[in-house]
């Protein structure tokens, strides 16, 4: 006989969700009965287990067996199922998306939360086909634009004086003589003047690079490696991208990009959020064009 899985076993359980409480005494009269029992123990496997990663406290495993008891005994009850599904969902709410959501946002600060209240609200309300507050397209960039600014509000918060730092240093670089000027405040020194193609945005180009922060640590340097990388134009930071489109093959310039070019609130490896970026770029050759 196939066995099924054990997720499955306790996913059925928990959605068609009712006999008494306590554990159900064996009556083995025949092979079917003691095939029962025993398909029963055998699709337990890795249960205990499961169970501790979802949340449950072994204190109160005589709770989980009653409602284990209660969900296999629904059979067909529309009702109960019904009822049952809305306690499975309910539960994936409080123990995953909602500390999804607040870690998301608010990280390791467990005094933050979004509004339980109004996060139901919302749910049940276009679970009933209500209409709302708001259309499903209108709720899905309300979300996107609101979790967009709360975090970066508390990256600010968190970062402020590097942000602080970072702006400054930009505002110095914009009264630097001998710099030029490309859109949004990408500025870059001419080391070698190039003869060649300017690219595309969509060109592959083949380039040298050393990226550092504002304080000289050098987080990537493919001169280092030895070895020049290859990509298309449009498939990095704006500013780079901002930079390439400039540039004429045999170019080798020193960039100077503001944070909100690069990586914005972003953490990427050893930068941090709000870095501005100081790259080395030598753009070597552009291999396709498209």
């Amino acid at each position: 006989m196939k066995k099924l899985s054990f997720v499955f076993a306790v996913a059925v359980a928990a959605v068609i969700a009712s006999c008494g409480n306590g554990t159900p005494k064996a009556d083995l009269k025949s092979d079917v009965d003691t095939l029962s029992y025993a398909i029963g123990m055998a699709q337990t496997q890795g249960l205990r287990e499961y169970l501790t990663h979802i949340g449950v406290d072994s204190a109160y495993m005589d709770q989980f067996i009653k409602g284990l008891n209660e969900g296999a005994n629904a059979g067909d009850d529309k009702k109960q199922t019904a009822y049952f599904a809305g306690i499975q969902i309910g539960q994936q709410i409080s123990q995953q998306m909602m500390k999804g959501i607040n870690y998301e946002l608010f990280g390791e600060d467990s005094t933050q939360t979004i509004s339980l209240k109004n996060f139901m609200a919302g749910f049940v309300s276009a679970t009933l086909n209500e209409g709302g507050l708001m259309t499903m397209e209108e709720a899905q960039v309300t979300a996107r634009q609101k979790q967009q600014e709360i975090k970066k509000a508390q990256m600010e918060k968190k970062y402020g004086e590097w942000k602080k730092e970072n702006d400054d240093f930009m505002a110095k670089i914009a009264k630097q003589e001998g710099l030029n000027k490309l859109e949004n405040g990408v500025y870059y020194k001419v080391i070698t003047e190039g003869k060649g193609e300017i690219p595309a945005d969509t060109s592959r180009v083949k380039v040298n690079y050393e990226g550092k922060l504002i304080n000289d640590t050098i987080f990537d340097s493919s001169i280092k490696r030895g070895e020049p990388t290859t990509f298309r134009c449009n498939q990095v930071i704006p500013g780079w991208t901002n930079a390439l489109t400039h540039m004429p093959v045999g170019s080798k310039w020193e960039v100077y990009i503001p944070q909100d070019q690069a990586y914005g609130d972003r953490e990427a490896g050893q930068i941090k959020p709000f870095s501005a970026l100081v790259f080395t770029i030598e753009l070597l050759s552009i291999e396709k064009k498209l």
